[in-house]
């Protein structure tokens, strides 16, 4: 191996020095070095076609802009600091920007995300982490690692440097992305084959485990001694090639070329030694090869590994730089015959050859092969960029397929094509697409969490929280649903909201109205009994028209329970809850009327009692009717300052929507109910203290009982209501309705009823006196 380090390494040191000796010597007199003297001027240049290393460029740059020579540069585009020398220069190779966009676009359209990136420490490297990286990663790439192939300098050891370069190439061998992308220049090739190797002979490596991205500078390249190295490495690997077309004539030209001492100059007779292995000259040396050349050999029974007989994206960019500098010497050639002779034009042209620039950057052209050649104001060419596909074959051929394209100067939606059936990849992926990313996607209903330390790209997934879903893989976080939807079992999407009411068509709304109908035919079978028996003790004692008026109200308070069932309509919000705090109102004040009567009633048959005057008709009445105002107020005062409205509640259930009746004021609403609270307490308590009177003259205990249940509904009620939603905190009211007059027909009217239907015979005032 030690030969062909030295080789790699000549390659290396050379060019630099080689590139400023050929700078110079076209400014010296032919085949006679003499820098600055120049007797002879057949051979003046008026242009320079240099590259593809950008350091070739920069360093030819360096003398020809000296001397105002316009260069022609394809391949790498070379990061030059120089105006001066940056002003002669014309790029074949189109702005740098649109290669990277490139690259990127193909990394996103395959969802790439976690790759590695090896790249040649020169000044494209550094330009390729200080700027381009981080665009990378603000679009959502990732790097396992960056690592930078050692730089060779003319004090480092060739060895030392190959040492290293394998030990960096190891560090691509990691088992956790499966794209590689690599930067370098057209000799990066042949450093990777010998790192390749290096690695493959040490049974380290499976270069082909990885799809390789390179750049459009990186075309494939050889020297003797890789002719046997494999490529299997390249298999399956992307790159991008600036866009070439194919040119009539081409393989005719390369069949014709054949080796001549008289007629070609020195390259051709090398260049057929070295890739056939044999001597045109000198056939005894004993330092030549073995076999002699007989200067017929064939070229296109090459292997591509040595010699590729396809126009390459590098020979269609000299191509073009060639009749580009044609079509700029007729063009000042028309310009000037309009004005001057011949002979004139060329003592003009030799005289002032840095004027050539100046047209370079406004020629325009077809080439042969139909395509279209200019140039951007910065002297870069307008170009797009192939997207090749790399397969190799055990004899160390291989085929570059075009399967894609990038038009950088058209609009976004048509600048990236692709046609991924065509592209083979890497035998280990079984022709399916390759999956490059830090971690699996975290499906939809779930949402991503960064992993400490690690890069933005790996994350673990967590489900989404109740009430909020992720509709997209890889979801930075769990979103609300629309306003009127809900998440889907999954929580990956959403779902419309159900509308609710108590209705009277389910089942709690039909049983609530069963009940409140029934008890009010309960109610008014009992307020017929007593109209039929209206002149019995039974139904005289204790006021009889507060008893009716009481009937009356229970009465209404079942119906008004009905106003609580259905869809809650404009009118039916503005009146249920008055109409209940009215009509309950009532029901109570004579309750607590029917319980002061009862105890004035007993005081007054002691002897001399002031109370006698205070009993009658109008003591009830009052009462009732003092109540019963003070309520209309509070609910003319609830209607005007802020009256109930049909309302939707969208958020208190989570996968339903609430037609409710707003209260308006909740405020008035519970000053309605306090109201009648308080009534109900007094009510208990002036019961409470009579219970003791005999129950011949007074309903006392029995009074006591009802109001007993009323509170214990009603404050069994708030805790209830305010835990409950939707159409069960309507039946919660309703039910509670229900129940209180329930408590107040029961306890007060069914020992009543008893005595009408079951023993009438104590229904009889005389009989009721003696028993007492």
């Amino acid at each position: 191996m030690a030969p062909s380090l030295d080789l790699l390494d000549d390659i290396i040191h050379l060019s630099a020095s080689s590139t400023y000796l050929a700078s110079m010597e076209l400014f010296s007199t032919w085949k006679k070095f003499i820098p600055n003297y120049k007797c002879d001027s057949r051979s003046s240049a008026v242009a320079v076609i240099g590259g593809p290393d950008s350091n070739v460029c920069r360093h030819m740059a360096t003398i020809l802009s000296i001397y105002k020579i316009s260069q022609l540069m394809y391949g790498s585009s070379p990061a030059m600091d120089n105006k001066h020398e940056e002003a002669f220069a014309q790029q074949m190779f189109p702005n740098w920007t649109h290669q990277y966009n490139g690259i990127l676009h193909l990394l996103l359209y395959f969802r790439w995300t976690w790759i590695g990136v090896l790249y040649v420490e020169d000044e494209n490297g550094e330009r390729l982490v200080q700027k381009v990286l981080p665009f990378f990663s603000q679009s959502g790439i990732c790097f396992d690692f960056i690592q930078n192939l050692p730089k060779h300098s003319f004090s480092s050891n060739t060895f030392n440097l190959v040492e290293k370069g394998v030990e960096t190439y190891k560090i691509t061998e990691r088992s956790s992305y499966n794209v590689l992308f690599t930067h370098g220049e057209l000799q990066t090739m042949l450093v990777f084959r010998v790192f390749i190797a290096l690695s493959e002979y040490d049974r380290l490596t499976k270069a082909e485990s990885k799809v390789w991205i390179m750049t459009a500078q990186m075309d494939f390249t050889s020297l003797p001694f890789q002719r046997n190295t494999g490529i299997d490495f390249l298999q399956g690997a992307l790159a991008l090639a600036i866009h070439s077309e194919e040119i009539l004539g081409f393989q005719t030209f390369l069949q014709t070329r054949k080796p001549s001492s008289e007629k070609e100059d020195g390259f051709l007779q090398l260049f057929w030694e070295s890739v056939f292995g044999c001597s045109l000259s000198n056939p005894n040396s004993n330092d030549g090869p073995e076999r002699t050349c007989t200067g017929e050999e064939e070229l296109n029974i090459l292997p591509d590994s040595v010699f590729e007989n396809r126009m390459t994206a590098h020979s269609y960019s000299i191509y073009n730089a060639i009749h580009t500098v044609a079509h700029t010497l007729h063009l000042i050639h028309v310009m000037n015959s309009k004005q001057h002779t011949l002979s004139k034009e060329k003592k003009l042209l030799d005289q002032h050859s840095w004027q050539l620039h100046h047209f370079l950057r406004k020629v325009s052209f077809n080439n042969s092969a139909g395509e279209k050649i200019y140039f951007d104001q910065n002297g870069e060419r307008i170009a797009a960029f192939d997207i090749i596909n790399w397969v190799t074959f055990p004899n160390n051929s291989f085929l570059r397929v075009k399967v894609g394209k990038i038009v950088p100067h058209v609009s976004s939606n048509t600048s990236f094509t692709i046609d991924e059936n065509n592209i083979v990849w890497p035998s280990k992926f079984n022709q399916t697409c390759p999956i490059s990313i830090c971690n699996d996607n975290c499906f939809k209903g779930f949402s991503k969490r960064k992993k400490e330390g690690l890069p933005f790209c790996c994350y673990d997934c967590f489900p989404c929280p109740k009430g909020k879903i992720s509709n997209q893989e890889d979801m930075d976080d769990c979103i609300q649903c629309p306003e009127g939807q809900f998440p889907n079992h999954g929580q990956d999407g959403c779902l419309p909201k159900e509308i609710i009411y108590l209705s009277h068509k389910e089942s709690l709304g039909i049983s609530l109205t069963i009940l409140a109908l029934s008890l009010f035919l309960i109610t008014a079978l009992v307020f017929g009994l007593f109209i039929k028996y209206q002149d019995t003790p039974i139904v005289k004692a204790n006021n009889r028209n507060l008893t009716y008026t009481l009937l009356v109200s229970l009465l209404l308070s079942f119906l008004c329970a009905l106003l609580f069932i259905g869809q809650p309509e404009k009118v039916m919000c503005l009146i249920r809850q008055s109409a209940f705090g009215i009509i309950f109102t009532i029901a109570v004040s004579c309750v607590l009327g029917k319980t002061v009567i009862v105890v004035l009633a007993f005081k007054a048959t002691k002897p001399n009692s002031k109370i006698r005057k205070w009993m009658g008709k109008p003591l009830a009445n009052s009462i009732v009717f003092s109540c019963f105002f003070l309520q209309i107020i509070i609910c003319i005062t609830w209607l005007a300052v802020a009256p109930p409205f049909p309302d939707l509640d969208m958020h208190s259930l989570p996968e339903e929507i609430i037609l409710e009746c707003n209260e308006g004021s909740n405020v008035m609403f519970y000053c309605v109910l306090s109201f009648m609270g308080f009534l109900a307490v007094v009510s208990f308590i002036v019961a409470f203290l009579a219970r003791t009177l005999p129950d011949t003259f007074n309903e006392a205990k029995f009074i006591t009982f009802s109001m007993l249940i009323f509170c214990a509904v009603w404050l069994s009620f708030f805790p209830a209501y305010l835990s409950t939603k939707g159409k069960y905190m309507v039946a919660v009211e309703i039910f509670s309705i229900l129940a209180s007059n329930a408590g107040l027909l029961i306890c007060i009217f069914l020992p009543k009823i008893y005595i009408i239907i079951v023993k009438p015979e104590l229904n009889n005032k005389e009989l009721l006196r003696r028993k007492h």
